[in-house]
């Protein structure tokens, strides 16, 4: 009896580079973490710099004699002795006091009608980088499909697997920014942007998770100097001073919303999303 022979078809692509791929696909699914597990959240993180020397303030623990554990932000350069000597900030102080900011911010109604009215202004710019990305994902599709046209002609080198990574790589890169300018390019009405904005009122700032929603989207960086604090949001000219002698500890702990709204300058401000 005739025995059926069994085709044996070769793997175009090597286990290693197919292990490879995987591993950066699953890298790709975790952002990375403010914070390890059982451990304190520090909402300011990449955000808190020190005002006399520009240096990053990190979050940092301590634990006193009497095993009380302490909280901070302290200067990176101030830390390692490289010419700065600011002194550390307390983590629950700090933070407050920036909640405190943009909370006082989200409750001025002027503001936020100034605000929305620039995001409709900024939205209508032309987007002038979608058809250039869209071309060189053209190209890099054209150059992988040239690549996998070789190996399945039986042409497979370093050189070969190397410039068909590259180009995966590029294409995965090329799809999330075109999907972030399409993203950008949906239109919005002003009614639509006022109502997202005041969802924000709505959050509850005893909730870690939601004070650092508010930081993210609202805070740009927050300057620490021994006399006053320098606060920048995330749209143009939205930069506001406040001096260490005007604030009350009181209304730091309490962070409601601000009896009086607070008057700030919108002039051609623009909102980072």
């Amino acid at each position: 009896m005739a025995v059926a022979r069994r085709t044996v078809i070769p793997v175009i692509i090597p286990q290693k580079l197919f292990d490879r791929v995987a591993a950066r696909m699953e890298k790709n699914k975790r952002a990375p973490a403010r914070h390890k597990a059982a451990e304190e959240m520090y909402l300011l993180t990449t955000k808190l710099f020190c005002g006399k020397c520009g240096g990053i303030m990190a979050g940092e623990s301590g634990t006193s004699k009497t095993m009380r554990k302490y909280h901070y932000y302290k200067c990176g350069n101030a830390k390692r002795h490289k010419g700065c000597d600011k002194k550390a900030v307390k983590k629950d102080w700090i933070e407050n006091l920036v909640v405190e900011q943009v909370w006082r911010v989200l409750f001025d109604d002027i503001a936020m009608d100034n605000l929305a009215d620039s995001l409709i202004a900024y939205q209508n710019r032309k987007n002038v980088d979608l058809p250039l990305l869209q071309q060189q994902l053209a190209e890099a599709e054209k150059g992988i499909q040239n690549m996998l046209n070789a190996i399945q002609q039986g042409i497979f080198t370093a050189s070969t697997k190397e410039r068909l990574e590259e180009l995966e790589d590029t294409k995965s890169h090329l799809e999330i920014s075109i999907l972030q300018n399409q993203i950008k390019q949906q239109s919005f009405t002003k009614d639509e942007i006022l109502f997202w904005l005041y969802q924000f009122r709505e959050l509850d700032i005893a909730n870690m998770e939601q004070r650092q929603r508010l930081i993210d989207i609202f805070v740009n960086a927050v300057f620490v100097y021994d006399d006053r604090i320098v606060f920048t949001f995330n749209y143009k000219d939205g930069s506001k001073t406040v001096s260490l002698s005007d604030i009350q500890s009181s209304d730091l702990d309490r962070c409601s919303p601000p009896k009086s709204a607070l008057t700030l300058s919108f002039c051609g401000l623009f909102f980072c999303l």
